[in-house]
């Protein structure tokens, strides 16, 4: 069967980042009833159980193995705490917004990693940034509706989300995909189920809440399992644009569940995130095709 797949490889990506924004909307619906550290223990330890379960009996030993322990067990802290305070950004931010703000990361993966790898940025890598922070800016002006420490927050979460794509790029020549995954999990999950003691409260959820929690594992893995699964059929340059397009699924899912509609200039600054990221696309594919 060939992997030149394109179409089966977009519809992948839709359906990952159909549940990567399903992730989101759910989170921000627990944040009104829990504080984010017990959310992301749900997420990374629901996460880990279902590869346990599911993958371990065929891929254990697979899933195990690693040759740069010390740099996937980073990469791992660094995806933690971007959930951590993407969120906390969640619990002051509407969902589609606090996407769109997440999205300027693969921009700073582009320039990080051009001064880290000694990769040429060029104007149009520096354009894209700069695109991108206006973007930011207009979604995040002033008297613009915002809170401002959720756009901090949100922002913090894009930083660390760039490190650990360019970590992720750094370690995909040597680790296989499975095993990145399963420590990405038990890292969160180790991280977080520490801090349950300190958190937790008295609150006892409710049927419908503790279903919420438990389908956290369920949108982050079966999404993360969809992605990878996208590249095997098409290459990173086919799917990269299409990732944009989990901004509109969150921007519907905030408007369906919490009945938010970003004004104008936030669905511009929205739209030239969006730009600065192609941007970024076009570069990385003229630099392959040269």
């Amino acid at each position: 069967m060939s992997n030149n797949q394109p179409i089966r490889a977009i519809l992948l990506c839709l359906a990952a980042l159909l549940l990567f924004a399903g992730l989101d909307s759910t989170t921000k619906a627990l944040t009104a009833s829990f504080p984010a550290p017990v959310i992301a223990a749900a997420r990374f330890i629901g996460n880990l159980l279902l590869m346990l379960v599911f993958v371990g009996p065929r891929s254990g030993r697979e899933m195990m193995q690693t040759n740069r322990t010390g740099l996937v067990w980073l990469r791992g802290c660094c995806l933690a705490c971007a959930s951590v305070l993407m969120a906390l950004a969640l619990t002051r931010l509407p969902v589609g917004e606090a996407t769109a703000i997440m999205f300027f990361s693969p921009t700073l993966v582009a320039v990080v990693g051009g001064l880290v790898l000694h990769e040429q940025i060029g104007l149009r890598g520096w354009g894209a940034v700069l695109l991108g922070l206006v973007g930011v800016l207009l979604i995040a002006r002033p008297n613009g509706g915002l809170d401002v420490m959720g756009v901090a927050l949100a922002f913090g979460a894009a930083l660390l989300s760039g490190v650990y794509q360019l970590m992720s790029r750094t370690l995909a020549a040597t680790e296989r995909t499975l095993a990145l995954l399963f420590y990405s999990a038990v890292v969160g999950s180790v991280i977080f189920g520490a801090a349950l003691p300190f958190f937790w409260g008295n609150h006892m959820p409710t049927l419908r809440e503790a279903a919420l929690l438990a389908s956290l594992g369920v949108w982050g893995g079966l999404g993360h399992y969809l992605f990878t699964a996208a590249f095997r059929y098409a290459p990173a340059s086919t799917l990269a644009p299409i990732t944009y397009l989990q901004v509109f699924w969150a921007t519907l899912l905030g408007w369906l569940i919490f009945r938010h509609v970003p004004d104008l200039v936030s669905i511009l600054g929205m739209a030239t995130i969006g730009v600065s990221g192609l941007l970024v696309v076009l570069r990385q594919r003229r630099a392959q095709l040269s």
